[in-house]
């Protein structure tokens, strides 16, 4: 759904603040409610996944409190991958639809040298055939906070049907490989998590009213 016809890998620093997102066509004035209904994956354990919407309608967020990929001193073997399905539904007002236009994801990694990092998604929604996964790398030596964008073009836009409330997916994934970084003594790791709520990935709307 999200042809990435624009993706962006870039050092993001918590003391900036990233520009909203906007299509012409304006929000509905009305407030929009989005729920949880499954969330499944060893990325997200229940209770670690919380979903909020910016209050003009433009974007909603997801927070992750335990979402890290690791390899090396400390880590388990099934640890070097973690993933998350979110399955939302979407309360749009009467006489709109949504689709999803750029999302933005955030976190920290620590990779050593040789080590790699990769973090990927797809987005679709309940009754549509899964979209290919847009991918994402990085490569050690690497210390910082990292930020992906997925973006798409108004004419490539996959919307929610009129009429119908469609669940709405989303499915990311977190990757690291040791490569040649010594893993008996360091640790490497890939990481969409937040302790206090300050890091998360925002999904931007793309709005339309219906005929």
């Amino acid at each position: 759904m999200l042809k990435a016809l624009a993706a962006t890998g870039v050092l993001f620093s918590l003391l900036q603040t990233p520009q909203p997102f906007a299509w012409t066509n304006p929000p509905p004035p009305d407030k929009i409610v989005i729920d949880v209904a499954t969330v499944n994956g060893s990325g997200c354990p229940a209770g670690t996944a919380a979903v909020a919407v910016a209050p003009d309608n433009t974007a909603f967020t997801v927070t992750y409190s335990n979402y890290i990929a690791q390899v090396g001193v400390g880590a388990q073997p099934t640890d070097l991958r973690k993933n998350c399905q979110l399955n939302l539904r979407v309360h749009v007002p009467s006489g709109f639809t949504y689709a999803i236009a750029e999302a933005d994801y955030r976190g920290f990694g620590h990779l050593e040298a040789g080590a790699s990092g990769t973090e990927r998604a797809n987005y679709y929604f309940q009754g549509n055939a899964p979209t290919a996964y847009i991918a994402h790398n990085l490569n050690g030596a690497f210390d910082d906070d990292w930020q992906f964008t997925d973006t798409t073009d108004i004419a490539s836009l996959i919307w929610e049907p009129c009429g119908q409330e469609r669940n709405f997916n989303i499915n990311t994934e977190l990757r690291v490989a040791a490569g040649t970084s010594n893993t008996k003594t360091t640790t490497s790791f890939l990481s969409m998590d937040s302790t206090d709520g300050s890091i998360t990935t925002t999904y931007h709307f793309a709005w339309k009213t219906c005929p």
